[in-house]
């Protein structure tokens, strides 16, 4: 990941987050539990929100997001490690976490379906899945235009895919749904699931 989308990502993300994507993540990562893998954490933006958890792992490729990553991670109120990997080769060992988080990375995950196997194996046996995430539209339409928009956004985003199906992707990979929400015409998706083994 590039250092200057590094450095501009929050300034352009902050009309969302201070308005419905703040709400969303609050509910969801109150949904967090016991011993929590973050996979890519970004600047840090979920930090704050953790209250009820012991202690989390953050998972950020780019050195330039960790570096941005500080100031939140001052903020936490819980233990926060940050570890520079990726979602695909992760270092714990199987049924390390309680709860995984995800919040807008799988679209930019090289390679998600290598980053789920690995997501399941150190997620314990029922341990909790939470993600929020842009999604592939299904309004024939819009989801055309996506795909039509990904190849030179992923250019300008850093990798990022408008068109990925990250809820097909879950499913494929025998993740249970427990609970789905739709956000802005179904671009965007709340998703509560669980690992079962």
């Amino acid at each position: 990941m590039s250092r200057l989308f590094a450095k501009w990502y929050d300034f352009f993300m902050n009309p969302l987050e201070k308005k419905k994507f703040k709400r969303i993540r609050n509910e969801l990562i109150s949904k967090a539990r016991g011993n929590v893998l973050e996979l890519g954490a970004g600047t840090g933006i979920n930090f704050p929100l953790y209250k009820d958890v012991d202690k989390v792992t953050a998972i950020e490729p780019s050195p330039y997001m960790v570096k941005r990553s500080a100031m939140k991670m001052m903020q936490a109120v819980v233990p926060i490690e940050i570890v520079q990997e990726s979602a695909e080769e992760l270092p714990f060992a199987d049924n390390t976490f309680d709860t995984v988080v995800a919040t807008l990375v799988f679209c930019t995950i090289p390679n998600p379906e290598k980053a789920l196997l690995e997501l399941q194996r150190v997620c314990k046996p029922d341990g909790s899945i939470l993600l929020f995430e842009h999604v592939k539209m299904k309004n024939q339409y819009l989801g055309a235009l996506q795909e039509w928009l990904t190849p030179a956004w992923k250019k300008v985003c850093d990798g990022c895919c408008l068109n990925r199906n990250t809820l097909e992707l879950l499913q494929a990979q025998g993740i249970v749904i427990k609970k789905i929400e739709s956000f802005y015409s179904d671009l965007f998706i709340s998703v509560e699931a669980f690992n079962k083994k």
